[in-house]
């Protein structure tokens, strides 16, 4: 299988999926609108189109974890998202998630076959 292979594209997708969910809600302190967002995870090496980010967004929101506002004062106007107190906790908690999750799977990857 090489990476430019689909199958090898989808399983990397389904990786990067769950892992997207805490990025954003690290990057989601201050209010950011979508666009931005997805620069700064660009920037930060995880490549996210805004067909997945904006639904992803949408989904926190309905779950109690992101909230939105929108800033008219602009020519064009922008739906601002930032996460909010239980987003703060669930972040936490997903932190330690991953950090076990990782140390396992250093774990696994790196024994000796």
């Amino acid at each position: 299988m090489e990476t430019g292979d689909s199958r090898f594209q989808n399983l990397v997708q389904e990786l990067r999926r769950g892992s997207l969910v805490l990025a954003v809600l690290h990057l989601s302190d201050a209010p950011s609108y979508g666009y931005a967002l997805v620069e700064r995870l660009k920037q930060a090496g995880i490549g996210a189109e805004k067909n997945t980010l904006y639904p992803l967004l949408r989904r926190l929101e309905q779950q109690g974890l992101m909230e939105s506002s929108w800033d008219t004062g602009e020519a064009r106007p922008r739906k601002y998202y930032r996460i909010t107190d239980e987003g703060r906790e669930t972040r936490q908690l997903l932190k330690e998630e991953w950090n076990e999750m990782s140390r396992s799977m250093d774990r696994i990857l790196t024994e000796e076959e």
